[in-house]
């Protein structure tokens, strides 16, 4: 005897359970029991693991790179800050001039002046006109009303006064405030006989004359003149004159600012010497940010040998190139100079083993002391190694120059790495996602057997008992059959 059984379950009812268990799977199979996310995490990250690790490699160089060229500019960009003080010999090359009575004059010196010494005698100061009003009885009396013309050398203005402005107090405003003053300053005094209009020049000399003719209308405005002169002094006994207190050509390269009239015979010492303070501190600069560049050459292109690791530019021609350069120039020796000051080492700045620059202040001090104009001349001036130093780095950091080329590539480089690497992250996320489907597709697939499983296990089972409870059953009633 044989049976047939059945499943209640449909197959329309097992397939809409396979779809609503694929749906549900995302992570742990509920059919298989696997870690469908972890595994499709690892096989994505294996799958794209050469790649990945290609492009790091790649963006970690080209990053090194960018820094380290960074670095090399910024100490580029030191150095030629330190070169102007040294490229124009003027700068460079300077003197100091003191006045032994500080109450006679005061004296500055540039590059110009020659060391030595010399005596000045002030006879006058230079003066401006000075102009004083015949007393009126108080500031705020009125003057009358009219025009006052000021000349003042070839330059004149009119002043106009009315009702608004009749007083001495007035008329001084009136006058300064006019945007034509040809260079008189007003004010007022009072003294015990009354209230004065003083006019004064602004510039000394006695080219500088000021006059002032008052309309009819202001006759009350009479006024003493005291005439403007011209400054009268000696240089090494030799008369001179001066429209200004601020004499300058009477000693070369050196500009005096007379300050009051010698005592009478009595001339004063003007001494002129190398100024060599600042010469030495912008030399010293130079070799500091000189030295700079040198460490940043080395450590950028040179190889560790404890820790094996060698630089960011190791080998890099374009570092390379730049060294010889410098050091081409740092070697130049000039010829012909009387001062005998030809090279860096007649500065007392030499290189050392390592291939930084030493300086030695006793020979830097000796040298600018005995020729500040020589060591000028080598290191400013048209040939000068500063000059040519300034020429070099230019070429290199100027817009456009051969380092901002370099950076633009390296840019380009990092910029293709993350293209790269966008493409290889959709790749990445395609690929696991279309894993992740085959997975949930497999895992519905074992859900729905053990679906089915399970289902044939019960009825398997049910029938097994039924058969078992019929048999007792006809055994127990006697029946029999043959």
């Amino acid at each position: 005897m044989s049976s047939t059984i059945t499943p209640t379950t449909s197959t329309a009812t097992t397939s809409a359970a396979a779809t609503t268990a694929n749906s549900l799977i995302t992570s742990t199979g509920i059919g298989s029991g696997l870690d469908i996310g972890s595994i499709v995490s690892e096989l994505t990250s294996s799958f794209g693991a050469a790649q990945t690790n290609e492009l790091q490699s790649q963006e970690t160089t080209l990053d090194n790179q960018v820094s380290a060229y960074g670095t090399f500019t910024s100490a580029l960009d030191t150095l030629q800050s330190s070169l102007s003080a040294l490229e124009d010999p003027s700068q460079l090359a300077g003197f100091d001039a003191t006045v032994a009575d500080k109450s006679v004059a005061s004296a500055t010196a540039s590059s110009d002046a020659v060391a030595g010494q010399f005596t000045l005698l002030v006879n006058n100061l230079a003066t401006p006109a000075t102009l004083t009003s015949a007393p009126i009885s108080g500031t705020d009396s009125t003057v009358g009303t009219g025009t006052l013309t000021i000349t003042v050398g070839g330059a004149s203005t009119n002043i106009t006064i009315d009702s608004t402005n009749d007083t001495l107090s007035g008329v001084a405003a009136a006058i300064n405030s006019a945007s034509d003053n040809p260079g008189v300053a007003a004010s007022v005094i009072t003294t015990s006989d009354g209230s004065r209009l003083v006019l004064s020049g602004t510039t000394t000399g006695a080219a500088n004359t000021v006059t002032v003719t008052p309309s009819s209308g202001l006759s009350a405005l009479t006024f003493t003149t005291t005439a403007a002169s011209d400054a009268h002094f000696s240089i090494n006994g030799y008369p001179a004159t001066s429209a200004s207190n601020q004499v300058t050509g009477a000693i070369s390269g050196v500009t005096l600012n007379l300050l009051g009239a010698s005592a009478a015979d009595t001339p004063t010492t003007v001494t002129i010497t190398p100024d060599t303070s600042t010469a030495q501190t912008n030399i010293n600069t130079f070799v500091t940010a000189l030295n700079g560049v040198i460490s940043s050459i080395q450590s950028l292109t040179g190889y560790n040998a404890t820790t094996q690791t060698a630089g960011a530019l190791n080998g890099d021609p374009t570092l390379e190139g730049f060294q010889n350069q410098l050091e081409n120039i740092l070697d130049t020796i000039t010829t012909g100079g009387a001062s005998g000051i030809n090279s860096l080492s007649d500065l007392g700045i030499t290189a050392d083993v390592n291939g930084s620059y030493d300086t030695s202040a006793q020979t830097l001090t000796n040298a600018l002391t005995s020729s500040l104009t020589g060591v000028a001349n080598l290191l400013g001036g048209t040939n000068g190694i500063a000059t040519q130093l300034d020429t070099l780095i230019t070429g290199y950091t100027e817009p456009g120059g051969l380092l901002a080329t370099i950076n633009q590539g390296l840019q380009t480089g990092l910029t293709n790495v993350a293209t790269q690497q966008t493409a290889l992250n959709a790749e990445l996320a395609t690929y696991s996602a279309t894993l992740t489907q085959q997975y949930n597709a497999m895992d519905s697939a074992v859900a729905a057997l053990k679906e089915t499983q399970s289902y044939l296990t019960a009825q398997f089972n049910a029938s097994a008992a039924s058969s078992s409870s019929s048999t007792n059953s006809s055994l127990s009633s006697g029946t029999t059959s043959t």
